[in-house]
């Protein structure tokens, strides 16, 4: 069953075009060069005239593939060296979903009762 990696934090609002194409460089071209990654997207989410959220969605086929792009335990954000000039919040921590659906590469599954 696939696995929807959510990370989301805060950034600058003025910044939120190049903290995008930032992400596009460094996350977005790691999950996509991580063997087990199903794709991926940037969400972005105007909070007030200062502040951005933006979230990454990753999803992945298995534990082992989500281990190999964050390490142990899965469940840890991962950041990169220029992050800090962009964001406002760092969450040390990650959510993982149980997903279903039908997007290309994806194997329909039955909802749990």
């Amino acid at each position: 069953m696939p696995i929807l990696r959510e990370w989301r934090a805060e950034i600058r609002r003025a910044q939120s075009s190049e903290y995008v194409e930032y992400i596009r460089n460094t996350g977005l071209a790691d999950y996509r060069n991580t063997a087990g990654n199903l794709g991926a997207l940037i969400a972005v989410h105007d909070i007030d005239q200062e502040r951005t959220e933006v979230v990454t969605l990753s999803l992945w086929s298995s534990w082992d593939a989500i281990r190999a792009f964050a390490g142990e335990p899965p469940d840890q954000a991962r950041y990169y060296p220029h992050d800090e000039q962009y964001l406002l919040t760092r969450p040390d921590k990650v959510k993982h979903y149980e997903a279903f659906g039908e997007l290309p590469g994806i194997e329909r599954s039955p909802p749990r009762r």
